[in-house]
C-alpha cells in the first residue's frame, strides 16, 4: 500500500512586515506542490530500514530500524495526541542526523531530515518505510516549501495510520475532511517548529486548507476567493536573511515612530481591502477586470511602502521595472530583500505579452512561474491494496 500527499505553497498577497506590528495581512495557497509519497516493505521485501529519498536532488537517507530502538526506544503514540518534544529526543534526534552524509551547500536540510524523523517516529514507531520527497517549489524562497513538506508528510503518515478514517480505493486526488485537516495542521505545526523555531503558523495552515487567510495579532480568519487570480511568480535566486530584514524593519519604528506607524495603518487598509475585493461576488466579465485593476493597485500601493520600510532590493526592482513596462502590477512576497515577486496577470491579458514577460526577466538570471493562487489545499491519493 502507498499513499501520496501534496501540499501547496504560499504566497504573502499583501501586509508582509506590517504583521508584525499589528497590521492585517492576506495570505494564499498557490498552485505549486510538494509531494510526499510513503511506502511501508512487504515482508518478501526484507526490508528494515527508514528510507528518505530527496528527488529533486538525488539525495538518499537512511536508519536501520534497529538503530532508531536503540536511540530512542520510546517511539510511537497516539496521532490522535501530539507528543511534546523533549530535549532528549532532539539530542537523539540529532545524533540520527548527524551520522548522515550532507553536502555542505546543504546544510539547511539539517533541521527538515530532523523535523521528518521527529513525525515519523512519533506516528510510527521504528517501523521500517520508504519515503519520497519531489516539489515544484523553489527552497528559501518565501514560498512555504518547508511548511507544504511537513503538512504532506504528516498527512502522508497519518493517512497509514489508525488515526483517521479514509476511503483507500484508488479514485485520484482526494481532500480530507476538516477534523482530519485540523490535526494534519497541527503536526505539520510541530514540524515547523523544529525547522524554524518560532513560526507564525500561517504557512502551514494555508498549505493545509487552501484558499486563503486574513491575520492579524495571531488571528486566523479563512477567506474564500469569489474570482480567479493568476500570478506571474518571479524568483530572483537572491538569498534574503528574514531576522535580518525584520529587525531593520523594527530599528525603523524606532527611529521614526510616528511614520512608520501611518505606513503600518495604510498596509492595514490596504490588506482588509484586498480580502474584501476577493470576497465580493461577481457578475459578469466586467466586474472582474474592474477587481483586477483595484487588485493592480493596491499591490502597487504595498510595494511602495514595502520600500519605504527598506526591504526592496534591486533584483526586485529589476523586475518590477519590467512588468510595470508592461503595465503590470507587481510586488515582493515574504521578507523581500530577494525571495520572490508576484506579478498580477490579468484574466484577458494574452499570452504573447505574458511570454515576453518572462523572457525579458529571465535574461536577468531570474526563473519564473505562471500559478494560480487560493487553490485547493492538501489532497492525498492511494495506490495499490491493502
Amino acid at each position: 500500500m502507498e499513499v501520496r500527499a501534496r501540499a501547496p505553497g504560499k504566497v504573502i498577497l499583501a501586509g508582509e512586515h506590517a504583521v508584525v506590528h499589528g497590521s492585517a495581512a492576506v495570505a494564499a495557497a498557490v498552485d505549486l506542490y510538494t509531494y510526499v509519497s510513503l511506502r511501508f516493505p512487504t515482508p518478501e521485501d526484507n526490508d528494515d530500514e527508514l528510507k528518505l529519498q530527496l528527488k529533486d536532488m538525488a539525495l538518499d537517507f537512511s536508519w536501520p530500524v534497529g538503530k532508531l530502538k536503540e536511540v530512542m526506544p520510546e517511539l510511537g503514540c497516539n496521532p490522535a495526541e501530539i507528543p511534546l518534544y523533549s530535549t532528549e529526543a532532539m539530542k537523539a534526534i540529532a545524533s540520527l542526523v548527524k551520522e548522515q552524509t550532507i553536502p555542505e551547500d546543504m546544510s539547511g536540510l539539517i533541521s527538515g531530515l530532523s523535523a521528518f524523523l521527529w513525525i515519523y517516529t512519533s506516528i510510527h514507531g521504528n517501523k521500517p518505510a520508504t519515503a519520497s520527497v519531489s516539489s515544484e517549489l523553489p527552497l528559501g524562497a518565501g514560498l512555504g516549501s518547508s511548511a507544504a513538506f511537513c503538512v504532506a508528510l504528516s498527512a502522508a503518515l497519518l493517512a497509514l495510520s489508525d488515526s483517521v478514517q479514509l476511503d483507500f480505493s484508488p479514485q485520484g486526488w482526494q481532500m480530507l475532511g476538516i477534523s482530519e485537516l485540523d490535526l494534519v495542521n497541527k503536526w505539520a505545526f510541530e514540524g515547523e517548529k523544529i525547522i524554524h523555531g518560532k513560526p507564525s503558523g500561517v504557512d502551514n495552515t494555508v498549505s493545509t486548507y487552501g484558499n486563503m487567510i486574513k491575520f492579524t495579532s495571531g488571528e486566523l480568519i479563512h477567506i474564500k476567493s469569489n474570482m480567479p487570480i493568476k500570478m506571474l511568480i518571479t524568483n530572483t535566486n537572491v538569498a534574503r536573511n528574514t531576522k535580518a530584514l525584520v529587525a531593520n524593519v523594527s530599528k525603523r519604528v524606532l527611529r521614526h515612530p510616528a511614520s512608520m506607524a501611518s505606513m503600518f495603518n495604510a498596509v492595514n487598509s490596504i490588506s482588509n481591502e484586498l480580502a474584501d475585493i476577493i470576497q465580493s461576488p461577481i457578475l459578469d466579465d466586467l466586474l472582474i477586470t474592474e477587481k483586477e485593476e483595484k487588485l493592480g493597485e493596491l499591490i502597487e500601493m504595498n510595494q511602495g511602502l514595502l520600500q519605504c520600510m527598506g526591504v526592496s532590493h534591486s533584483s526586485i526592482e529589476t523586475t518590477i521595472q519590467t512588468t510595470s513596462r508592461y503595465k503590470l502590477s507587481s510586488k515582493l512576497t515574504g521578507a523581500g530583500g530577494g525571495g520572490c515577486v508576484l506579478t498580477l496577470l490579468p484574466m484577458l491579458l494574452s499570452g504573447t505579452v505574458v511570454d515576453k514577460v518572462i523572457a525579458e526577466l529571465e535574461l536577468n538570471g531570474f526563473k519564473c512561474f505562471i500559478a494560480g493562487v487560493g487553490g485547493r489545499g492538501l489532497e492525498i491519493s492511494f495506490m495499490g491494496s491493502l
